[in-house]
């Protein structure tokens, strides 16, 4: 007798362990994380002939990763990517297999906005541009990345000539010399993104683009409004809500990143959420009276 009743003591403790694990795991708002990535030339020794698989598990790992981020993201949950990680394993694909184009197709798409990673992911590009010499993408974005981000007009220009020379096109030569001289285009920010979400075939991917898209293209609808505004009154508006209150704007647009868009003190178009999730909603836990803690972001 006292046999079973210790068995049904031990079973009903495993039950009431692996009921609470189980409910944990189901609610749990981390879904995965990123892991330790081994050096190339380790996996490429162990992987022998299957290297090329190797580099594609990688990078099915770090979209399956940030696939489930993004999931929480519209949730209304954040949780801070794994950046550092997430560009160890990219780069490490990379090394195993230069072909893999999903490696620089994700580096340019994350990577870029969210982590800022221009350079690292610049020089994935040009490492990739040396195997995958017909392809005029890795230049096409090597190109809008010195020309947007970093302001490098001449390496800008060099990769755009190069697409133009390996499509015959003559969309990227007018780029080069039309878009090389000026910095920060939003229109060109807008058509850049806009071509990326069209080619995207991932769909985490393509909806982490298309919000970017959505948040540039409220941008410009305010930087089109405040030349208006400027032109007619021959002042900058003093805020977002004025041009609203003249008539030059129907009505703010909505900041898919959850943040609200304001003018700086130079007059640019700016957003408390600075295009990235998460960050309005901590700035507003900051400030609030109830919170004790006084924890700073770290964008």
């Amino acid at each position: 007798m006292r046999k079973y009743v210790l068995l049904l003591v031990l079973v009903l403790s495993y039950l009431a362990i692996i009921s609470s694990f189980t409910s944990h795991m189901k609610n749990r708002p981390f879904l995965e994380r990123m892991g330790y990535t081994p050096e190339p030339l380790v996996l490429k020794f162990f992987s022998a002939d299957q290297y090329r698989l190797s580099a594609a598990f990688l990078i099915v790992k770090v979209i399956s990763y940030y696939g489930s981020l993004v999931e929480q993201y519209q949730n209304k949950i954040y949780i801070p990517p794994e950046y550092p990680e997430m560009g160890k394993t990219i780069e490490t694909a990379v090394k195993l297999d230069p072909y893999n184009m999903d490696s620089y197709y994700f580096a340019q798409a994350i990577m870029i906005w969210g982590a800022s990673q221009v350079k690292s992911t610049n020089e994935l590009l040009e490492y990739g541009m040396q195997y995958r010499t017909w392809d005029f993408y890795l230049a096409y974005f090597a190109g809008f990345n010195y020309a947007f981000f970093l302001k490098d007009y001449a390496n800008a220009a060099k990769y755009y000539k190069r697409v133009g020379e390996l499509t015959g096109a003559d969309l990227p030569m007018n780029l080069a010399g039309r878009y090389m001289y000026e910095s920060g285009r939003t229109d060109l920010a807008v058509a850049y993104l806009s071509s990326m979400v069209k080619s995207s075939t991932n769909d985490a991917v393509k909806k982490s683009l298309q919000t970017r898209l959505d948040a540039f293209q409220g941008v410009g609808k305010i930087e089109q409004a405040c030349t208006s505004f400027l032109n007619d009154r021959h002042r900058r508006p003093r805020s977002v809500e004025e041009l609203v209150q003249k008539g030059y704007l129907e009505k703010v647009p909505v900041d898919p990143y959850g943040g609200t868009y304001y003018l700086d003190k130079q007059g640019k178009v700016r957003s408390t959420s600075k295009f990235a999730y998460g960050v309005a909603s901590a700035a507003r836990e900051r400030t609030s009276p109830f919170n004790t803690n006084d924890s700073r972001l770290s964008h």
